[in-house]
């Protein structure tokens, strides 16, 4: 049946492209709010990690993160190092997700199912972590692992 070819069809691009799309979308996001850093009040999360972190230095703090979040972007988008990417990646989200112990009035209306437009900023890591997981299931061979 005609419908049952194109499912087929379908789901076979998807499991040949799916991964490398995820991957350039990951690096992608990183490297784009990583640039963004680099422009004072150009990040939305700039005033995040300000009010979560004032103990930090921001003028050095900031760019560093950038500088960090785009080696994370260029990592997945080249396809190299990618245990290396993957490592850095889960370090850096360890800190954007530091805010909901740190600094909960910023990412909570009501806790803890009520989020504010930055708790979600937060919550929205679960599927790039996620998405790395996937991605990182594909070291060995570049292709999804199965147990």
């Amino acid at each position: 049946m005609l419908i049952n070819q194109v499912d087929a069809f379908i789901i076979g691009w998807m499991a040949s492209h799916g991964t490398t799309l995820l991957r350039y979308s990951v690096g992608l996001i990183f490297l784009w709010f990583g640039m963004l850093k680099l422009f004072p009040g150009m990040s939305p999360a700039e005033g995040l990690i300000k009010g979560s972190m004032p103990f930090l230095p921001m003028k050095f703090f900031i760019p560093f993160l950038a500088l960090w979040e785009m080696a994370i972007g260029v990592g997945f988008i080249r396809n190299r190092h990618i245990r290396f990417t993957i490592l850095i990646m889960f370090l850096q989200m360890i800190g954007a997700a530091s805010p909901l112990v740190i600094n909960p009035t910023a990412a909570f209306v009501s806790f803890p199912f009520i989020l504010t437009m930055e708790g979600q900023y937060i919550i929205k890591n679960l599927v790039l972590i996620t998405a790395a997981i996937v991605i990182g299931g594909t070291v060995r061979n570049n292709k999804p692992q199965r147990i």
